[in-house]
């Protein structure tokens, strides 16, 4: 787990506190550092002093977050363990330890609520390698413990293909904290369902153990789906586009 913070100056606190809206609100490119130092009644050299600039800022404001959901999710992986008293959990169990307490968060304003999981989900898919280098290696003994626990109950799976599994899970619960469509789907199939973010779950978690449990590829030979697109492209063929459903087909699947 990351080292405790370091109490900071007042006008450090006062920039971290004032950056987080912000930040939630336009996000990491819409948010300028002058937005921030006006709003907190500093000037632009304070943001430099204590921050090294706006993405030294960002990652503060990430982790100030970010430490607490981590303690909490090794603490209910802790949990189920003892419960389990000795057994192997299950995949189920594992993920209900990582998004559990991201729900909780979701439903608390006063730590970002799910302004704070989309822009975290924009994050974990920011290009910059400083950033992707500073959550990977700031929260790398968390990672390791579910991954340690992912690899028991799935020991079937070869360490290497787990990873790229475990990588797969990671960027489709990114790029669903990341966007609001889902939420505006979930909202406008069940208008009545005030806990979205659980519904979200209940249809992403199967999704997920589905994939970590599938069979293993096979990597010898031609890959068909490949050779078909290599075909298609060749002969400069368009790919075919998905036969729409009925409409009230269209329904159940959803």
């Amino acid at each position: 787990m990351p080292s405790p913070a370091r109490p900071r100056p007042a006008t450090a606190e006062r920039i971290l506190a004032t950056a987080e809206r912000p930040f939630l609100a336009h996000g990491y490119d819409g948010t300028s550092s002058r937005m921030i130092t006006a709003a907190a009644r500093v000037n632009l050299a304070a943001i430099n002093y204590h921050f090294r600039g706006k993405r030294g800022l960002f990652q503060a404001m990430l982790a100030r977050r970010l430490d607490a959901l981590h303690e909490e999710r090794l603490a209910l992986l802790d949990a189920y363990e003892r419960a389990a008293g000795g057994e192997t959990l299950s995949c189920e169990r594992i993920l209900a330890a990582l998004f559990v307490p991201a729900l909780g968060l979701a439903r608390e304003p006063k730590r970002g609520g799910t302004d704070f999981l989309r822009l975290l989900g924009r994050a974990y898919v920011d290009p910059s390698p400083e950033l992707r280098a500073f959550l990977s290696e700031r929260y790398a003994p968390s990672i390791a413990r579910f991954k340690d626990a992912f690899a028991r109950a799935l020991p079937e799976i070869a360490p290497r293909e787990l990873s790229w599994r475990l990588h797969f899970v990671m960027g489709a619960l990114a790029y669903t904290l990341a966007g609001t469509d889902a939420w505006k789907l979930i909202a406008a199939l069940n208008p009545t369902e005030t806990a979205s973010d659980q519904r979200l779950l209940r249809r992403l978690a199967p999704f997920l153990i589905a994939g970590l449990q599938a069979p293993l590829p096979d990597l010898s030979g031609d890959d068909p789906i490949v050779s078909l697109a290599d075909s298609r492209a060749a002969r400069g063929a368009p790919s075919p586009a998905p036969a729409a459903l009925p409409a009230r087909d269209a329904q159940r699947a959803a």
